[in-house]
């Protein structure tokens, strides 16, 4: 199992349970990940780190002063 956290601008979008898609998209130099129909958004990962799974589900949903953070489980 893979774990891999998503920050989310807006609260409610999402449950912890829920099962969601993940897009790829290419930077020069790197890949991001989109969760769902963009409720959130990864880092950026190396070409090493790359994620081999299409869909993850959402474990935990988290606010902190920096905003809102989704932790996501993927089957790796």
């Amino acid at each position: 199992m893979r774990q891999m956290e998503f920050k989310m601008e807006r609260t409610g979008l999402l449950q912890v349970g829920d099962v969601l898609p993940v897009t790829e998209g290419k930077l020069p130099t790197s890949y991001y990940y989109t969760l769902g129909k963009a409720y959130a958004m990864s880092g950026n990962y190396s070409f090493g780190e790359r994620l081999k799974s299409t869909q993850g589900k959402v474990v935990s949903v988290d606010e902190t002063p920096k905003g809102f953070f989704v932790t996501v489980e993927f089957e790796e």
